[in-house]
């Protein structure tokens, strides 16, 4: 048996362990695993047991998914989800569709401190669900721009997903952080442009609130201080050259815990349940990092990636085909896999042939972030969708996916405007060279 018939295997394997609903992480380094062995024999396969998982978690940039997700949950108990959503609410509940739009925007604001949508959703949820609720909106609205609005987590810096995009296909972190920034505003603008045509057609869907006097609108800006200097702090940190993502990503969780303690929200309970939380969060994202790293080691060895990478640029059809079908590959992944998993699993075997193809490496990675915002509220996974319905017990959980519909169609019409105009994704990483 060849080496490429080897990798055929592994693959044929993989599927069926996946569609066998066994956990990636461990799918992927059983895989990785049997295919350095039948490769290179017993001693030298097994012994890769030994030296990824220490090469993978020793690696210095990985430090930094773990900070970040503890900036997150010291940011949340220290009351900044809870003040985002009052500022946004009392800014524009008297418009049409006032409160899913602050629900957008407090989401926006809550991704710029978090790099986790699951922590994004469940936290924006238990914060606005139950005001939307009682102030009329529609179950499919309220839920359905929770979902959507916790995948913000995703898009804007800091992100772990971007961070291990980087990490995976050599690039620069900070150039892929930063490269979030336009296209997450972007995504803001469509997401609020999608919510007040629809309830400007139906009214029903969201009654409008009393207007606030424009006093209690400026003295509410008060509450976004220590955000706002949180996100300048690290984004700007990065942007100028000041930190690299590692150093920013400790400088943001010092920064929010420091921010907790100052407005006394943050006691000694909050940071133990905020450690113990990371942990867990960190420990799932490594131990698909470990099985990944072998997976990819098989897939070098038996020369699969290569073939693929030489026979898909070689196809007499536009690049711009190519990827179109590398989207629709990742938005059927996304229906079963999370984020994290299918990335680490594709981008082994795509990024070579993306690259090969001339594309922009950036541009590509927000693309991919992009899909697998989509793939967080896609069923019959759909993650997002289960944490909201977990907030909203009452909501049938066919109501929270038929309210993404409409988020999920904004959500293309966001990548058919990337596609076509690169360098949204691109202005800001260029100037970061410069």
């Amino acid at each position: 048996m060849t080496d490429f018939q080897i990798g055929l295997m592994g693959m044929v394997l993989l599927v069926i362990l996946i569609l066998l609903s066994m956990r990636i992480a461990y799918a992927v380094a059983i895989v990785g695993l049997l295919g350095l062995v039948l490769l290179q024999g017993w001693a030298p396969g097994t012994s890769m047991l030994g030296t990824v998982p220490v090469s993978v978690v020793g690696t210095y940039a990985y430090s930094s998914i773990p900070l970040f997700v503890l900036m997150g949950y010291f940011a949340y108990y220290s009351g900044v989800t809870d003040d985002l959503f009052d500022v946004a609410k009392t800014w524009f509940q008297h418009i049409r569709g006032g409160l899913p739009i602050a629900t957008v925007l407090a989401s926006a604001g809550f991704a710029a401190v978090s790099g986790s949508s699951s922590a994004a959703t469940s936290v924006l949820g238990k914060v606005s669900i139950p005001q939307m609720d009682q102030s009329g909106v529609d179950n499919k609205l309220s839920t359905g721009v929770i979902a959507m609005g916790g995948c913000l987590a995703a898009l804007i810096p800091p992100s772990t997903i971007m961070i291990i995009y980087g990490i995976i296909t050599e690039k620069s972190i900070a150039a892929m952080l930063i490269a979030g920034i336009i296209p997450g505003i972007l995504t803001v603008i469509i997401y609020i442009l999608m919510i007040y045509i629809r309830v400007r057609i139906n009214p029903n869907l969201a009654p409008i609130a009393p207007k606030m006097p424009w006093k209690e609108r400026i003295l509410s800006l008060r509450k976004t201080y220590g955000m706002i200097l949180l996100v300048i702090l690290v984004i700007g940190g990065i942007y100028l050259g000041i930190f690299t993502p590692t150093e920013a990503a400790g400088v943001g969780a010092f920064g929010a815990l420091v921010l907790g303690l100052i407005l006394r929200k943050i006691k000694l309970k909050e940071i133990k349940i905020s450690l113990i939380e990371t942990i867990k969060t960190s420990a799932m994202i490594f131990a698909i990092m470990i099985g990944i790293s072998m997976f990819i080691r098989f897939l070098a060895l038996s020369g699969l990636a290569s073939f693929l990478k030489d026979t898909v640029t070689n196809l007499p059809v536009a690049p711009i085909y190519i990827l179109i079908v590398m989207l629709l590959i990742y938005l059927i992944l996304g229906m079963f896999m999370d984020a994290v998993s299918m990335m680490m699993l594709t981008l082994p075997i795509f990024f070579p042939i993306v690259d090969a193809l001339g594309f922009h490496a950036i541009w590509f990675g927000i693309i991919v972030v992009k899909m697998a915002e989509i793939g967080l509220v896609t069923p019959p996974v759909g993650l997002n969708c289960f944490i909201v319905k977990g907030v909203a017990p009452k909501v049938p959980l066919g109501e929270i996916f038929k309210g993404v519909v409409p988020f999920i169609a904004a959500e293309f019409v966001v990548v058919a405007i990337l596609i076509a105009f690169p360098e949204i994704v691109t202005f800001l990483p260029d100037l970061l060279k410069n």
